[in-house]
């Protein structure tokens, strides 16, 4: 099936800029693309003091190309954690319609249309590190410590594990990247993600005192949630997103340093027309990484076929190099 809804959550400053940069790279790499694309905006307020409402230029080329801009309230979390802005958003869309949300640090690659997704079946994305737990010397062991949260949840803890990993892998866990994720009713998942996510902040089990949960708490809820709705890793059917469909390059320099030809030649492609060049060219790290040559700069001191694993190195060279910016 098609998904109806696409959904990405954006506010004054970057996040402007890179919801114009996945509108643009959508409707170039999936001109047939059919769904509603809407872009969430939280409102300036209690929970968001600081001015929030995106830049006239941005709405007006976000209209151009086709997304509906909705303001939301913040209710929960606000400015002090603003991953919680993909939960409290989901309640924009449509009850009983399939969505599919994207973080707006992501490019669209290829065409969305042509993927059979299979929204009664929640799922997410793979393109993740052992981010979270850091399992202390002396324990509790990262078994223990999400079997707390299955627990805590009635939810099958031994049910939600790949057999295919060793026990002592990281892998062999259920956990997401939130960059992407997908399911059949947005109210509904959106309210267990909310209220699993709101149990684990304020009343956390014991096993998880030494854990931060900051920034990782929509991560930790997340696989919680898709487990509760009877959903799982994602299968070949979905192998697009974060493959030749979509790319969560989570920020500019490290697009140029990792990503392929074939996605540098996206970005640079669906900004180069005026209308969308002229607005994210006010933004400082596109206008220096993609039309100012940074971005080749940082692409010439790495080996894509021999990239580092961990994304701390690649960082850490740029910032060395004296090219990062975000």
């Amino acid at each position: 099936m098609t998904i109806p809804n696409l959904l990405i959550v954006a506010q004054a400053g970057r996040l402007a800029y890179e919801a114009v940069i996945f509108a643009a790279s959508l409707r170039h790499s999936d001109p047939g693309f059919a769904g509603r694309v809407i872009c969430a905006v939280p409102e300036t307020g209690t929970l968001w003091p600081v001015e929030t409402r995106l830049p006239d230029p941005v709405r007006e080329v976000l209209g151009r190309l086709d997304v509906e801009i909705r303001p939301f309230e913040a209710r929960i979390w606000g400015q002090r954690y603003p991953q919680g802005n993909k939960i409290e958003a989901l309640a924009l869309l449509p009850e009983g319609e399939p969505f599919l949300f994207f973080d707006t640090d992501t490019l669209i690659t290829g065409p969305l249309s042509r993927i059979d997704f299979n929204a009664a079946r929640p799922t997410a994305s793979m393109r993740r590190e052992p981010t979270w737990p850091v399992v202390p010397p002396y324990g509790p062991s990262a078994d223990r410590i999400w079997q707390s949260l299955y627990d805590r949840f009635g939810l099958d803890f031994t049910s939600s594990l790949d057999p295919a990993e060793p026990a002592y892998s990281w892998e062999r866990h259920l956990y997401f990247n939130a960059g992407w994720f997908l399911g059949p009713c947005p109210h509904r998942f959106g309210a267990l993600f909310r209220d699993y996510a709101r149990s684990i902040e304020t009343d956390p089990p014991a096993e998880l005192a030494s854990q931060a949960l900051y920034p990782w708490l929509d991560q930790i809820a997340l696989p919680l949630v898709i487990h509760g709705f009877g959903g799982g890793r994602p299968g070949p059917d979905l192998s697009g997103l974060d493959g030749e469909a979509s790319c969560h390059y989570r920020a500019l320099p490290l697009l140029y340093a990792r990503e392929s030809d074939q996605v540098i030649g996206v970005i640079e492609s669906c900004l180069a027309p005026n209308p969308i060049k002229r607005v994210v060219k006010n933004h400082d790290p596109v206008r220096r990484i993609v039309f100012q040559g940074r971005g080749a700069r940082i692409r010439a001191a790495f080996d894509q076929q021999a990239l580092p694993r961990r994304e701390a190195v690649i960082r850490n060279r740029i910032r060395n190099l004296g090219l990062w910016m975000r």
